[in-house]
């Protein structure tokens, strides 16, 4: 890093941490007592503080990784600071924990983007900079920074795993992709990505050396999709059905193999994946979700995403490949029809924002969900089509680790969302330095929108005297 973006770095890290204290302080005002979920998260870690380790919420879905890091860091502090009595482990400073993750997670950010564009000179320390503090403001993940949820510690964890897989550093990798589990058992998936990343560089050479090779012998491939998806299949199936090379892959890759190995211990003894109360959390084939992840992302990237460019040429593959996008609209559709699940908790929750979109948009009409396919195609085709930098082997990773991340959740839950969307949006080429402005433009507008509802636009419920907060 050279001084000057050592400089401004040091500077946009200093603004927005100093911007988060302010929120938090008037968060803290507003809302002192635990709301929504903290009302379970906050008195057991509360347990952990006093040592009641063997104490357990039934209502809590997931391990225990939030109450053991906040005791890590409480339990030191107030020893250093002699703090005594209710301000130990109190709301506010368990709270303050996300703050500390949320630090974190900006300078991981700013390493990911480094490592991952390391090749592209042609990038400036600006706009790396711009991308971080735009990625760090990611409004579904920043809201959380100022309650006490397993997000901001969740998405730590899991970048941090993620840099260290991409240095080398396997071992270290998923021992902070355990961390990661332990905040939220379906961060196993990232755990797979880590390695599958190992995998897919791997893939890639080898299928580089072979496409030289075939060249070198001036042999011609027939060309088209198909052709193509049946040769690169007929690849994989050769490259992984060889002793040696499965050797050498489970050698580089056996710190993830002793991980996913674990999770599968804990899938059988704890006799599933969600810990505590198991009714409201059934796992399910609920292929909408992609739709729903793909147009979240079409929202919260349209700088990148819906550009003129964009649909002009969606419209011209649109035009030269109408037999394939028929096909992908008739299986869109049938999941549609036969795999979309409502759970009980988006109809009747009307402090999030996902009751709204729901009622607003899906409830107005039966044929709505249909409705929506073009959107589905067009935010899939533009979607993939900035990932197109990538390898294929990565991308096929990518789409797996998505529908595993995605699919299987019964709820529609943005929150679920923020990990394959960072990492996503981590991955694709930088954009112009106008576009990233409009994109931290609309993130900041976002996120003021969403402050001011949840301070200052109140409501209560029929026959309850708490005051409720609108929230994502």
């Amino acid at each position: 890093m050279e001084r000057g973006e050592a400089c401004g770095f040091s500077a946009a890290m200093s603004g927005a941490f100093l911007l988060s204290c302010l929120l938090f302080a008037a968060v803290s005002r507003r809302q002192r007592g635990p709301y929504m979920d903290e009302a379970f998260h906050v008195p057991q870690a509360q347990a952990y503080c006093h040592g009641r380790f063997l104490q357990w919420d039934p209502m809590i879905t997931t391990l225990p990784g939030l109450y053991l890091a906040s005791v890590g860091v409480v339990k030191p502090a107030a020893w250093l600071f002699g703090w005594t009595g209710s301000v130990v482990c109190s709301t506010g400073m368990l709270r303050f924990i996300n703050l500390l993750f949320s630090a974190g997670n900006f300078y991981l950010l700013y390493l990911l983007l480094f490592k991952i564009h390391q090749k592209n000179k042609a990038v400036s320390g600006f706009q790396r900079i711009l991308s971080t503090l735009t990625l760090a403001m990611f409004p579904t993940l920043y809201f959380f920074t100022f309650l006490y949820y397993t997000d901001p510690g969740s998405v730590f964890f899991t970048l941090f795993a993620y840099l260290m897989c991409l240095y080398g550093n396997h071992k270290t990798s998923a021992l902070l992709g355990f961390c990661g589990f332990m905040f939220r058992q379906t961060n196993i998936v990232w755990t797979v990505f880590c390695a599958g990343n190992v995998v897919a560089e791997k893939l890639n050479e080898a299928w580089r050396t072979k496409l030289q090779k075939k060249k070198d012998e001036k042999i011609l491939f027939r060309k088209g999709p198909f052709s193509d998806f049946i040769r690169i299949l007929q690849f994989l199936v050769e490259y992984l059905i060889s002793p040696q090379n499965l050797v050498m892959l489970s050698s580089i890759t056996w710190p993830y193999i002793v991980l996913v190995a674990v999770f599968f211990g804990f899938v059988f003894i704890n006799g599933g994946i969600v810990v505590g109360d198991r009714s409201s959390h059934e796992a399910c084939l609920h292929f909408p979700q992609l739709f729903y992840f793909l147009s979240f992302t079409l929202f919260f990237s349209f700088p990148h995403l819906l550009t003129p460019t964009k649909i002009r040429k969606f419209l011209l593959s649109l035009r030269k490949h109408p037999v394939q996008y028929s096909l992908i609209t008739v299986i869109s559709l049938f999941l549609i029809w036969k795999f979309t699940y409502v759970h009980k908790y988006l109809l009747a929750d009307n402090r999030h924002y996902t009751f709204y979109v729901w009622r607003k948009v899906f409830q107005r009409h039966e044929l709505v969900k249909y409705a929506l396919v073009p959107v589905y195609i067009f935010a899939g085709w533009s979607f993939a089509d900035n990932l197109k930098s990538k390898s294929i082997f990565w991308i096929l990773l990518y789409f797996v680790c998505l529908l595993a991340a995605t699919v299987p959740q019964k709820l529609l839950e943005f929150r679920y969302f923020i990990l394959p969307f960072l990492i996503y949006r981590l991955n694709i080429p930088f954009p112009s330095v106008y576009r990233q402005l409009l994109e931290i433009a609309f993130y900041i507008a976002v996120n003021a929108i969403t402050f001011y509802l949840f301070l200052n636009r109140t409501f209560q419920w029929p026959n309850s005297d708490e005051i409720q907060r609108f929230m994502w």
